[in-house]
């Protein structure tokens, strides 16, 4: 029994931290645009990048929001690229003061099923050499290394490419290893 359904793609059950957290994920709008600049300022997301991401017919964006609140704050966001048959994970943040709840989990977890539903083969991302936890939680989901790319980022650190195979026939995670140390 699947514990989160966003957008009607059934997840898997380790996304029961976010629902214990009272998380609910839904395919972001024009009107979340703000709050989600301001949990991705240190990324560099602006929000007229925002904006244009919602209007490419390519780009995916969902968000995480805290369900009970009276806020009802948004505390993280998801941004992919399908093109053929890859997604590409854009960016993944999650608000620095809801970390290790299982929000991200959660939002991979929803990258994953609309992988499945659309059949895709695999699924791209890069991530900052330093950021370790974001690397443990790919590599926890099924994404392995495929190569170091140097000086990627603007302030020149490195960038670990991690991919993650799908068969597309059962949607289950093809498991490899690092190709790349």
């Amino acid at each position: 029994m699947p514990l989160l359904n966003p957008v009607g793609l059934e997840s898997r059950p380790r996304a029961e931290m976010a629902m214990r957290a009272g998380i609910r994920i839904e395919r972001m709008r024009e009107s979340d645009v703000r709050s989600v600049a301001a949990i991705g300022a240190s990324s560099q997301l602006r929000e007229n990048m925002l904006r244009e991401e919602l209007e490419r017919p390519w780009s995916h964006m969902w968000v995480a929001q805290e369900v009970g609140a009276a806020s009802q704050a948004l505390v993280g966001f998801l941004a992919l690229w399908h093109v053929a048959d890859e997604l590409h994970v854009l960016n993944l943040l999650t608000r620095e003061d809801r970390r290790r709840l299982g929000i991200g989990r959660a939002l991979m977890e929803t990258a994953l099923a609309f992988a499945r539903e659309k059949r895709a083969k695999q699924v791209l991302l890069e991530v900052r050499c330093s950021n370790a936890s974001a690397i443990a939680l790919y590599r926890k989901v099924g994404f392995h290394t495929t190569r170091l790319r140097a000086r990627y980022y603007a302030d020149d650190e490195d960038a670990v490419e991690m991919t993650l195979q799908l068969d597309p026939s059962t949607g289950e995670v093809v498991a490899r290893e690092d190709e790349a140390g």
